[in-house]
This record gives C-alpha cells, structure tokens and sequence, in this order.
C-alpha cells in the first residue's frame, strides 16, 4: 500500500518538514500537493539524493500536479528539459552529467534564471557556485523499502511547508 507519513519534525526552524513515503504512488501524490502549494510561487526548487532515490519521481508528480499530462522523463542527457504549457511554467534541470559549473553559462542559466515559474535542480551540487541559492530544497533519502523527504525552505516558503504538513495530517 502506497502511503504518506508525516514526519514532521520540530527543527530549529519552521522551515524544515520531513517526510516519510512508500511507494511511487506515494511520492507521486507528494509532488501533486506540493505542485498546488507552490503555484502561485515562483523560485528555485533543488532535488538532492542518490540515483535512484526518486528525484525525477517527484517532479513528475508535481508537473502531474501541475496538470501537466505527457511523458516526464529525466533530463539527465539533454541537461534542461522545459515545460510551458503548465502554469507557473516549470525548467527541469539534470546536472548530474555537467562537468564543470561553467558549462551552465552556455546552456543559458542566466536566460532561465529571468524566465517567470519554477526552476527544478536536480544534483545542484554539480553547479555549485554558478547556482542561485534555492527557495525550496529536497533531500530524499532510501529509508529501507520507504522514502524519507526532507524539505527546507527560505522565509518566503514557510507558509507552503506548513500547509503541506498539515495536509499530510489531514490524510492520515
């Protein structure tokens, strides 16, 4: 059975809220409702953790959330992978193959970055010091069989964490 557990943790801030999710449909339906939360938003999201760790899982749920209908693959090969048609308009960024963060100036970074909507970094670390610092940060870690999701977010994003926490209770 797919399922949700909230987590969430009283950190030494209110922008921390920690997740624990077993199964794709799971992770899929936590994207959903962060995608919802995040609409009105606009900023840089990054995705961190391990291959296979689900990053690319959860943007597809959020861009599903989005209402957005076709195929989400990983960019991990074309780099940048973007999606108009959704409102804000989402750019998916794999990083994982970048081997330098200068190469970022010559895929158009800084065109993105002036671009209105949403910005999802996966390994942002790869772009380290060619990088805006992010809105909203996951980190999604294998919990045995589950997924354990740990969202960070700057000030103007604590409001999102704090519904999604709630509404993650609200299911249970």
């Amino acid at each position: 059975m797919d399922q949700v557990d909230d987590k969430s943790v009283a950190a030494e801030s209110p922008a921390e809220v920690e997740f624990e999710v077993a199964g794709e449909a799971a992770q899929l339906s936590l994207g959903a409702r962060l995608a919802t939360l995040l609409r009105p938003h606009r900023g840089v999201v990054y995705l961190r953790g391990d291959l296979g760790a689900g990053k690319t899982t959860l943007v597809r749920g959020l861009l599903r959330g989005l209402g957005y209908q076709g195929a989400v693959r990983s960019p991990t090969y074309t780099l940048i992978e973007p999606y108009e048609a959704v409102d804000p308009p989402v750019v998916h960024l794999d990083l994982y193959r970048l081997a330098d963060p200068e190469e970022l100036d010559y895929l158009g970074l800084r065109d993105l970055l002036e671009r209105p909507g949403l910005i999802l970094i996966e390994w942002p670390e790869r772009g380290a010091g060619a990088l805006p610092p992010a809105d909203l940060e996951l980190l999604i870690e294998h919990a045995g069989d589950r997924r354990r999701i740990r969202l960070n977010a700057c000030a103007h994003l604590t409001s999102v964490l704090s519904a999604l926490s709630d509404q993650a209770a609200a299911l249970d």
